[in-house]
């Protein structure tokens, strides 16, 4: 009897690491649905554009959101324009409002940037080829996702009237 209780034993020592590491669940942050935005990034010039996207209220409008990053820590830069480019070269794009991205800094585009696009290609669910143009930096071109402004995590987004 000594021997089969000296086998249990091993067995449940053995046991209790393996198993208090798996299937338990203390709503670590590994253990939720995180998706972190829909927007796309670039990271290889001067300037980072993250998270972009356009956010549509219509289709056929939007506005263009993004953040863009000066990596250069002495100049600033700015934001010369946008542009339709490829297929949605026949997009019509509007910047208004501050376009300056300072040394070292940000330029949140969704706060006081207006960037406007019109084209037949803006409907939630497409994706527009978008060139962003710098004064200092390299243009970087992407392929931006359309989401719908009835998404409430893009409430806060103006967008154009319908045409």
């Amino acid at each position: 009897m000594n021997v089969r209780r000296s086998i249990a034993a091993a067995v449940v020592v053995l046991a209790v690491p393996a198993l208090s590491s798996c299937g338990v669940s203390f709503g670590a942050q590994t253990d939720q649905v995180y998706n972190p935005s829909v927007g796309v990034d670039d990271r290889s010039g001067d300037v980072d554009v993250l998270n972009a996207l356009i956010v549509s209220g219509t289709n056929g409008s939007g506005t263009v959101v993004a953040t863009l990053v000066d990596n250069d820590q002495q100049n600033a830069d700015t934001l010369k324009g946008v542009a339709g480019a490829g297929a949605d070269a026949s997009a019509t794009v509007k910047v208004t409002g501050d376009t300056t991205i300072p040394a070292g800094g940000v330029l949140n585009l969704a706060d006081g940037s207006g960037i406007s696009i019109r084209g037949k290609r803006v409907v939630p669910g497409n994706f527009v080829t978008l060139t962003f143009s710098f004064d200092r930096a390299e243009a970087i071109t992407l392929g931006v996702p359309v989401v719908s402004a009835s998404n409430p995590d893009y409430a806060g987004v103006k967008v154009p009237p319908a045409s």
